[in-house]
């Protein structure tokens, strides 16, 4: 069962960071693992969330939430997959809303990666890990569209490196609050953890951030709201939600970048963000020819772009 440890801060001179502080009162978990916790928001003193260097007062109490523990190892599990390509080196899937990738706190089951192991008859153990065998990369748990999952180690080490090096081309649909004038854009702004709520990403953090670069093209004016393609070069957490928010263009339904006012406006507007990731190409790992996939969107985006 999860738990929530309370801890009482006594200004320890010998630790200069929180983080060290904190793994040293924690019985068995590592400095690695408190920093993890706290960039989940896991670690707060009177319910504000708490960094690795936050300067605490002695005598603050500090609670920490520890979740559910999660198998080592993930478990098969008969959940349909959306198969648009498979072969014996890579599978290619239109994954759905809700769905989240591999098993993590409040997630320990149900994911792609328990839908993927069994449907590969436990072909994909020990590719990549135990934790997240042949994945390569994520969306998010309420974003739709196309992921792409290696089946043995030499095809994942393939489809990283292209990862790595940009030359995947990804293309996202996106439907943003506004009526956007302008034919095309880009945003080029670091994004890394908001120094306020450790749950979240930020464009232009005080810690600087990572690189991250986002072009986009509007597709269809709807009025109140915008049909836009977006392009990605770099890959950071929630990089396009994040973007397009900063540059005032929330993505419809999102329930972390958004805004809930504009979505109550809008009738039917689901409780998700409208993003969906719709054609992915990459070299085959094996022949190295040119692969290029494209998935529909969902009924629920279709309808508000228009289209259902």
């Amino acid at each position: 069962m999860a738990e929530t440890v309370s801890l009482v801060y006594d200004g320890d001179p010998a630790a200069r960071r929180l983080d060290a502080w904190l793994a040293t009162r924690l019985e068995s978990i590592s400095r690695s693992r408190v920093q993890a916790l706290m960039d989940s928001g896991a670690v707060t003193c009177r319910g504000e969330p708490l960094a690795p260097r936050s300067r605490l007062k002695p005598g603050a109490e500090i609670a920490v939430a520890l979740p559910d523990p999660v198998p080592a190892e993930p478990v098969p599990q008969d959940i349909p997959l959306d198969i648009l390509y498979e072969d014996d080196f890579v599978i290619v899937v239109n994954k759905p809303a809700g769905m989240v990738v591999h098993p993590a706190p409040g997630h320990p089951d149900s994911t792609f990666v328990n839908a993927l192991l069994f449907h590969c008859g436990g072909g994909l153990k020990g590719v990549g890990g135990v934790a997240r065998p042949g994945i390569v990369h994520r969306l998010d748990m309420d974003t739709t569209g196309i992921i792409v999952a290696a089946k043995d180690e030499a095809s994942l080490n393939s489809l990283a490196a292209q990862f790595q090096a940009h030359s995947t081309e990804k293309t996202y649909l996106a439907i943003v609050h506004g009526d956007i004038a302008r034919a095309s854009g880009s945003v080029s702004a670091p994004i890394g953890r908001h120094p306020a709520d450790r749950k979240r990403m930020c464009a232009n953090p005080p810690s600087g951030g990572k690189e991250a670069f986002t072009r986009w093209r509007t597709l269809r004016r709807l009025g109140r709201t915008t049909l836009l393609e977006v392009g990605i070069l770099t890959g950071r957490t929630h990089q396009i939600r994040v973007h397009l928010s900063y540059s005032g263009m929330p993505i419809v339904g999102d329930p972390v970048y958004g805004n809930r006012g504009l979505d109550a406006t809008i009738p039917g507007c689901p409780r998700r963000q409208m993003l969906h990731a719709a054609r992915f190409s990459f070299d085959h790992p094996k022949t190295g020819r040119r692969m290029v996939f494209e998935a529909p969107p969902p009924e629920d985006f279709r309808r508000l772009a228009g289209h259902a």
